[in-house]
């Protein structure tokens, strides 16, 4: 409070005093506790210029971190002044300053500078839910969070989070890349491991990493979480759709991770974020007293532990090491890497979410592996150039074992004679690229027809040298037609005839002349 304030807030007091209001009554208008109210009735002016005085020459605890504070603000007006408490803490383990002068301290430097805090709008509710018995049960959920690196370019990391339900002690794990079901499972022991025990339940938002149904309660889950359940033998609550109240506690948690140890933090690797973030656990997480409880879940966990099951032996499950990047996969079986693109094996692709691990060892070699089963299912040397297509011959598809199999297929529907598998041999010849159509619409053609007209169809085309599916679809139409016509009796006896009108009976005996044709080439 600067000295202007001061003497204000010194006649103000007066002034409310002197219309007859209590000290409740002052403070609650102020907005200051009690005792300022008195400090400031009981002193005369001479008084609260000595006081005045005396705190502007009166140096700070905090004045020896003002500018890195200030450096902080200015860079993160959005951050907490429990997260800067907590960074100072991080940077200074040495600092004897609580978090109360922390937060007035920032208070001040917001308003001398005039940095006011960004409002983050919350509009979920939750239900208050009475603590289960100690060691009974833990709730667990997911995050995201996109960080910067020190050269300032995004980077995106998720994050799994425990919590003990009745102590709120915490844990948390982070990753680069999205997590996989074994992530899961391994992220759970490791929780075990740092709670030293496990709880009897359990409780789960319903995530496809968890859970694949609910058919009216009936929980189907992921094969490898369900075979990790039956081992580990815990009870699973899973909360309904649109439940999240259900499970508050660690959705709390989830926030508290991300908006106070995360948030404006530089990305190094991942690995220097989990150890900083087990720091922020010991120091902050589970060792500032909880804002519901009242009480510092670190000690209380100290007996909830007590209740913990025994876990004896750790179980891990195969996991892509950090170092592997997640790839989709294209609908023409290649993932691209650095702008060159790398061929797996046909069939790999399964839709738009098919997606694929990339190693790289040593630079030279990449490497595609299966995130279910952690299998290697390609490699190729890595291409430094741009643009380049790198296929290995096995992953291409054996053109000409289809082709065969296409052509002895029509050879048996158009009837197995000489004439079909000469006329398909020279399909194939003249037309190598659209074969595969070609034979499609000759079978097409021919379906229902009859093998004479088939035959002559196919003899004519060869003596034309028409090679080709439309043709032979023509001549299929000509001799279909041609045996399609009704036979026709000759009437062998003209005079037999007899005309609809009386008419002189030599005209049916006249036959027409026949011209040769050069004669109508001749000019006049």
């Amino acid at each position: 409070m600067t000295s202007s304030e001061r003497w204000r807030m010194y006649l103000e007091i007066q002034n409310l005093r002197e219309i007859g209001l209590n000290v409740s009554q002052i403070a609650r208008k102020l907005g200051v506790c009690r005792n300022t109210v008195y400090k400031y009735l009981d002193a005369n002016p001479e008084e609260i210029r000595q006081v005045i005085e005396r705190g502007e020459r009166r140096r700070k605890k905090l004045d020896g971190y003002r500018e890195e504070i200030i450096r902080w603000l200015r860079k993160y007006p959005d951050s907490t002044s429990a997260q800067f408490y907590d960074w100072l803490f991080e940077k200074h383990p040495e600092m004897d300053i609580c978090e109360g002068s922390v937060r007035n301290y920032v208070r001040m430097l917001r308003k001398e500078l005039d940095i006011p805090k960004v409002q983050v709008e919350r509009t979920r509710e939750y239900e208050a839910v009475e603590d289960p018995p100690m060691g009974y049960q833990a709730q667990v959920d997911f995050g995201e969070k996109k960080l910067y690196d020190p050269y300032g370019q995004p980077v995106k990391v998720w994050c799994i989070a425990f919590v003990l339900s009745h102590s709120r002690y915490k844990y948390a794990e982070w990753l680069d890349r999205p997590f996989t079901t074994k992530d899961v499972i391994n992220a759970h022991e490791n929780a075990f491991a740092y709670f030293g025990g496990m709880p009897k339940e359990l409780v789960y938002d319903q995530d496809r990493l968890v859970l694949v149904s609910e058919n009216y309660g009936e929980l189907i889950f992921t094969h490898e979480f369900a075979a990790y359940q039956k081992m580990r033998q815990f009870k699973v609550h899973m909360c309904r759709k649109g439940d999240p109240e259900s499970k508050g506690r660690v959705e709390k948690v989830v926030d508290f991770v991300k908006n106070n140890f995360a948030h404006n933090r530089v990305f190094y690797t991942v690995d220097r974020l989990n150890e900083d973030s087990l720091a922020w656990l010991e120091r902050t997480g589970n060792g500032k007293r909880h804002n519901t409880t009242k009480r510092i879940p670190a000690e209380v966990f100290t007996e909830e532990r007590k209740h913990l099951l025994p876990v004896t032996e750790k179980i891990t499950t195969h996991v892509i090491s950090t170092g592997s990047i997640l790839h989709v996969v294209r609908n023409n079986n290649i993932v691209v890497y650095k702008s060159n693109r790398y061929s797996i094996p046909l069939g790999t692709y399964k839709g738009p979410d098919t997606k694929v691990w990339i190693q790289v060892d040593n630079g030279d070699t990449l490497r595609v592996i299966d995130p279910e089963t952690g299998e290697v299912i390609a490699q190729h040397p890595v291409s430094w150039e741009k643009g380049k297509l790198i296929k290995n011959t096995d992953h291409a598809r054996d053109k000409s074992k289809k082709t065969a199999s296409l052509i002895a297929q029509a050879t048996a529907e158009l009837g197995g004679t000489v004439e079909v598998v000469e006329f398909l041999s020279q399909i194939r010849a003249t037309k190598p690229r659209y074969v595969r159509d070609q034979l499609q619409l000759i079978t097409r053609k021919a379906a229902g027809v009859d093998l004479r007209t088939i035959d002559e169809a196919l003899r004519f085309c060869l003596q034309h040298r028409l090679f080709s599916a439309t043709d032979f679809g023509d001549a299929l139409e000509h001799f279909g037609a041609k045996h399609s016509l009704p036979d026709v009796e000759v009437i062998s006896n003209v005079e037999a005839v007899k005309p609809i009108e009386p008419v002189n009976a030599s005209k049916w005996r006249v036959k027409p002349e026949i011209r040769n044709l050069s004669q109508y080439n001749l000019v006049p």
